[in-house]
């Protein structure tokens, strides 16, 4: 994926190449890394509840969702600092504390260190996601937003596809399981279980990114040594015209912007998305072994299905939004068919093959609306009025990421099935899409076509 078809100004087009492939590998990295340490309990529970026989659905439900009580403190304020100070130094402290929090799963005991500690991983890490969205705005015009964003949140479903087969790896560390009807035993490393290691391992990746922001990363196209001054001043006047044409010219405060309908909106959309997205990802592991008593090395395996599609689904809606200039269809369309296959994901019970098809179109939809999503909060606002609106969506729709675990949870410990709890998630995907439809945003982009000069 590349930025949009070249302009008629070379140093223009020059600065979108350096400004794709200088940010957004890095930015990707991260995020692939944060969204691991945020996810890896749903395939750590699998040992983890056997170490700790006080942690069932219901406890690992609520501490999965505790995670975004903690994430929705900050996110407002994360987003305003990217806007007013930099994201460089804002994410490298975010990148530094969250390692430390999650490398600090290991040690917990009980659910309520379980809970405190994912607490604690949720105020680290706040902020991260709307302060990378509001720091392409400085980078990348309307024309290339959604391609941008494509490229960075192509990271969630990249995480799932690779974190499954090492986590399983470090896994049986400290446990024991039959093979060919010995019972054999892995000995512990360091006194510490497999599911531990999973947490250790995986938070040290993210405190050395964090370094490696510090250094690499560049707040403005006017901090940015690696452009020439001509390619600098035509990116700047680029971006100049971009955010005039922006609601007409008209700006908006921080608190106007919080209180306009449109941004409230929004947030309630990515909340039901956002619901079904953590419900399936935190829980489907333990559906797949409910569902059809499967080993772990089976369960892995058959979870990288689903993002492999999502990722797909994600770059080609980036890609063919940003072609089209059209942003409500490409966000509307994914999830109503996501929503569809996720309801009938519990009638293909008995059938993996149909399940795993289910699985994989749920996940696809759930993932693929958001490079058009997230193009459309820069249609009608600007700047600073952008960045708190950003923080604010992204925080109350992530309180789906409480409730969507919670639901999975809670249905599955008072009933013993899975099946009333993924009714409720494709239920709240099909309220999202209602609401992006009637919304009117973003039916061939409302900002009129970039100055090419």
């Amino acid at each position: 994926m590349t930025p949009s078809p070249e302009s008629a100004n070379p140093a223009l087009d020059r600065a979108r190449r350096k400004a794709y492939w200088r940010l957004l590998p890095l930015l990707f990295v991260c995020y692939v890394i944060a969204y691991v340490d945020r996810a890896n309990v749903s395939l750590a529970k699998l040992t983890m509840s056997k170490d700790l026989p006080a942690f069932d659905d219901n406890v690992i439900g609520i501490g999965a969702g505790v995670f975004f009580l903690g994430y929705f403190l900050l996110e407002i304020p994360g987003s305003l600092i990217v806007e007013r100070w930099g994201a460089r130094r804002w994410i490298c402290r975010i990148m530094l504390t969250w390692g430390v929090m999650a490398a600090l799963t290991a040690f917990v005991r009980t659910p309520g260190e379980f809970y405190l500690v994912r607490f604690l991983l949720g105020l680290a890490e706040a902020g991260f996601f709307p302060g990378v969205i509001v720091y392409l705005t400085h980078w990348f015009s309307a024309q290339d937003r959604a391609r941008a964003v494509a490229f960075f949140i192509v990271a969630t479903p990249t995480a799932q596809i690779i974190s499954p087969k090492i986590t399983n790896l470090i896994l049986p560390i400290g446990t024991e399981e039959m093979v060919n009807g010995v019972l054999v035993r892995h000995p512990e490393l360091l006194g510490l279980e497999g599911w531990q290691w999973v947490y250790i391992l995986w938070g040290i990746p993210a405190v050395v990114l964090g370094a490696v922001v510090w250094f690499s990363l560049t707040d403005r196209p006017s901090d940015a040594k690696w452009l020439s001054e001509e390619e600098r001043k035509a990116l700047e006047e680029e971006l100049a015209r971009d955010r005039a044409r922006r609601a007409g010219g008209k700006r908006m405060t921080v608190l106007e912007a919080l209180r306009h309908p449109k941004v409230l909106l929004l947030a309630a959309a990515y909340f039901g998305c956002t619901t079904a997205n953590y419900g399936i990802e935190f829980f489907l592991p333990s559906i797949l072994q409910n569902w059809y008593n499967l080993k772990l090395n089976a369960i892995t395996w058959l979870v990288l299905l689903p993002p492999l599609l999502a990722l797909s689904g994600q770059l080609f809606v980036g890609w063919n939004s940003d072609r089209t200039k059209e942003r409500r269809y490409h966000a509307v369309v994914p999830i109503v068919l996501g929503a569809v296959a996720l309801g009938l994901a519990p009638l293909t019970q008995g059938n993996l093959f149909l399940t795993i098809a289910c699985f994989m179109v749920a996940a696809a939809g759930i993932k693929a609306y958001q490079p058009a999503f997230w193009a459309l909060p820069p249609l009608f606002l600007t700047s600073t009025a952008a960045a708190g609106s950003i923080g604010l969506i992204n925080s109350i729709g992530n309180l789906g990421g409480f409730l969507g675990p919670r639901v999975l949870g809670y249905v599955k410990t008072h009933t013993g099935s899975f099946a009333g709890g993924v009714y409720c998630l494709a239920a709240g995907m099909l309220v999202t899409a209602t609401i992006l439809f009637f919304l009117g945003l973003g039916h061939r982009e409302e900002a009129s076509p970039p100055d090419r000069r």
